[in-house]
């Protein structure tokens, strides 16, 4: 292996091998904050069109879905926007076709539905891990592009985006979650196994591809090893593909307070209140409570 350079030549370096030097954090969060103004306008252009909009997100573990899917719910309405993302079938589900219990999750007019991994389950981890048999598999395969241009032909504006993270990457983000107590209910055992099966998962993968990369529902990769080039590469392109315009908002003014009519609030006494735990932390640190502004900008 190649030592890594300093510096420019680094960044020279890490281009020329077909990975980009991570984008400077200033720049991504003033672009990102950008993207996210957009999506707001989007949000309100499909609540008033009706329009339905529909984002798969697939990917290898640890390939930066989740993160992602946070940076574009940011700024949303959660009665607009909406995340799905199902755990496994129970056993009524197994009994149904296999697309029906993500039917009632589709998009209704004036919504967003954002998949945290979809029925492309059937195609990479139910396959590679043998949960499920060949027959169910090859029907999959058969029945996925007509359902998806089912959707497309009533009128859903379906997104597929597939986060491509290399062996290296994925392996270094896996670790760390070993090591991180605030994210280790991210990794389970199955997860790490997706180190093992490695080729298993890319020839699965392409054999997806090749099946389900459809006109009417194309497949879009993510380059992924730097997550906030991919998390701002994705908006961006969902952005450029769903037709928003600017919607007029109805002016809004805040009204007049009106004179009391002797209304007199009840004693405190008479409600139970938090308790002040944020007083505790000023004396533990010696702060007398009137100290200036947090690392979250608000005031003490």
């Amino acid at each position: 292996m190649v030592a890594q350079k300093s510096g420019k030549q680094g960044k020279v370096a890490a281009v020329a091998n077909g990975h980009p030097s991570r984008l400077d954090r200033g720049l991504y969060e003033r672009e990102l904050y950008r993207l996210q103004s957009e999506l707001v306008k989007m949000q309100a252009w499909v609540s008033d069109q009706g329009a339905r909009v529909m984002v798969v997100f697939e990917g290898r573990d640890a390939a930066g879905k989740g993160g992602t899917i946070k940076r574009v719910t940011q700024y949303l309405n959660p009665r607009v926007a909406g995340i799905v993302a199902l755990g496994a079938p129970t056993e009524r589900e197994q009994t149904q076709w296999y697309f029906q219990r993500y039917i009632e999750h589709l998009p209704a007019g004036g919504q967003i539905a954002l998949f945290d991994r979809s029925w492309y389950n059937r195609a990479g981890v139910e396959h590679v891990m043998g949960f499920c048999t060949k027959e169910e598999y090859h029907r999959f395969l058969h029945q996925c592009p007509i359902f998806e241009r089912l959707l497309v032909e009533d009128g859903i504006l379906l997104r597929k985006y597939w986060f491509s993270v290399s062996d290296e990457e994925q392996e270094k983000r896996l670790v760390s979650r070993l090591e991180d107590p605030l994210r280790q209910w991210k990794l389970s055992g199955l997860d790490l196994q997706s180190i093992t099966h490695w080729e298993d998962y890319s020839r699965a993968k392409d054999e997806m591809f090749v099946h389900t990369d459809i006109p009417e529902a194309p497949w879009y990769v993510v380059e992924s090893d730097d997550k906030r080039r991919a998390r701002i590469n994705m908006i961006a392109h969902l952005l450029s593909t769903i037709p928003y315009q600017k919607v007029k908002r109805p002016k809004i003014t805040v009204p007049s307070r009106p004179a009391s009519q002797g209304y007199i609030r009840s004693p405190r006494e008479m409600q139970t209140y938090v308790p002040d735990y944020a007083a505790t932390l000023n004396r533990k640190h010696g702060h007398d409570g009137h100290g200036g502004k947090g690392r979250d900008g608000s005031g003490s």
